[in-house]
């Protein structure tokens, strides 16, 4: 079997598909995208289809190896987002190729559900109870939410009130039972991010999400080992290497690879199993389409220490589609009691519909998040 081609498209309301198809029939499909810069990544799958033509597609560690190492330059955000649609693509091609899914290929099932949460906060966090209580009437479980909006270094007492009025109407709309993640989304800094985390115990929260960004995670290593929330951040990592460092630290309990962002299944899957070795927990980011979806769920069904799982239906983002517009089964994704179905099709378990697709794809989409400023005319992180 050989690859003969690779296609992209761009489709509503920020998503990127890709089709890899072989001279034996078996097509593939996968979920190459960043936020924000959908046609980077697909230029970069372009670039990145010199070194796959040719080859048989069901040699994934190596033509994942060739694809990470053989540029010379490595990492980043661009360049593992393309690699994970297509990593995820070669998975779907072996699955359908042997008729089973992919997580029989990876070792088989721990599990055959798993718990779900739906995001109730928009990037401005008003009217979150309302949404909560609406979520909770449609079985989930758990839901998350962005904490705050525009925070300076350093802020006015208002900014902390106004997200702890924001997070007791949830907790109180949804009872103490339900399960809460709050976001700071970057958009906090060292010295807030002390007295949000401090302040916001009182809740009983799932997680709270970095409650700084990444790269400055260090910084907060006391705070966060001695709070008693559990600490959850992973999204703008992606790779083994990155995560190395954060797990290291002893201060996160939740690591939430996205398999679109992170080198795809094959990657995501080490990540995952590595931080089982910290005892730390796996929540996958998945704000994405179907097939991120599908993807994260074939890693959850064989990774023990997945315990919730990110989606994206019905979220603001997704104005003009939503998440099981491109699927010619949206009950593949059975949800029920806070819990959807691991797929059980061959390769991803998920058939796509290519014709809606491509249909889509004439009108494409050119997403940017959002600029903020603070009231001095700063920038502010969104």
């Amino acid at each position: 079997m050989k690859i003969t081609s690779l296609t992209t498209y761009s489709v509503p309301p920020r998503w990127m598909f890709l089709k890899v198809e072989t001279d034996e029939g078996v097509i593939g499909w996968g979920e190459p995208v960043l936020e924000g810069r959908a046609a980077t990544v697909a230029a970069a799958v372009e670039e990145l289809s010199d070194y796959l033509i040719g080859k048989d597609p069901r040699n994934i560690e190596d033509l994942w190896t060739v694809m990470y190492r053989g540029g010379f330059y490595r990492g980043g955000p661009i360049l593992m987002s393309a690699i994970a649609g297509i990593d995820q693509a070669l998975w779907d091609i072996k699955g359908k190729a042997l008729g089973v899914p992919v997580h029989e290929l990876l070792g088989g099932k721990v599990r055959d559900r798993i718990g779900v949460y739906s995001w109730i906060g928009g990037d401005r966090p008003d009217q979150t109870a309302t949404a909560a209580r609406s979520a909770v009437d449609r079985g989930f479980s758990a839901v998350k939410m962005n904490g705050t909006e525009e925070m300076q270094y350093v802020d006015s007492w208002d900014k902390v009130e106004h997200c702890l009025h924001n997070v007791q109407a949830v907790r109180e709309a949804v009872g103490p039972n339900i399960g809460i993640g709050v976001d700071f989304h970057g958009r906090v800094h060292k010295p807030m991010a002390k007295v949000l985390m401090r302040e916001l115990e009182q809740y009983k929260l799932m997680f709270i999400e970095e409650p700084v960004l990444s790269e400055n995670a260090n910084s907060l290593l006391d705070v966060m080992r001695n709070t008693s929330t559990p600490i959850a951040l992973g999204e703008r990592l992606f790779s083994r290497w990155d995560f190395k460092e954060i797990l290291a630290t002893g201060a996160v309990d939740i690591i939430q690879p996205d398999p679109s962002h992170a080198g795809g299944i094959t990657e995501t899957r080490k990540i995952a199993h590595m931080a089982e070795a910290y005892d730390v927990a796996l929540a996958l980011h998945c704000p994405l389409g179907p097939i991120a979806l599908a993807t994260c769920l074939q890693i959850d069904a064989g990774s023990y220490n997945a315990f919730i799982q990110e989606q994206s239906l019905g979220i603001h983002y997704n104005t003009s589609n939503d998440l099981l517009d491109y699927v010619k089964d949206p009950g593949v994704f059975a949800y029920e009691n806070g819990m959807v179905q691991i797929p059980e099709g061959p390769g991803l378990g998920i058939e796509v519909n290519e014709e809606y697709v491509i249909e889509r794809a004439q009108e494409g989409h050119r997403w940017r998040n959002p600029i903020w400023r603070h009231r001095d005319g700063s920038f502010a992180e969104w």
